[in-house]
């Protein structure tokens, strides 16, 4: 788990375009934050030859904190990079 959280945090956003950071808004009220990719072939692991479609994802992190404002910290001192 922490492994794809360092690879998202530190690879794979900054090869979205233009890149500004993540919404601080989308936690789901009980520490757990959700995004959405719109393209699978940022993960370095995806080869662009061998994809028939471009698809997005949602990634849902689920944390140990009990409130939004405690997930944010845990987040944003992992490393996440939130917008603002």
């Amino acid at each position: 788990m922490y492994e794809f959280f360092h690879k998202l945090v530190y690879i794979v956003l900054p090869r979205v375009r233009d890149f500004k950071g993540v919404s601080p808004k989308s936690f789901d009220g009980r520490g757990n934050y959700t995004l959405g990719l719109k393209e699978q072939i940022i993960f370095p692991e995806i080869e662009y030859d061998k994809v028939d479609k471009v698809r997005g994802m949602n990634i849902t992190i689920g944390t140990t904190a009990k409130t939004d404002e405690e997930g944010f910290e845990l987040l944003k001192l992992m490393g996440m990079p939130f917008r603002g």
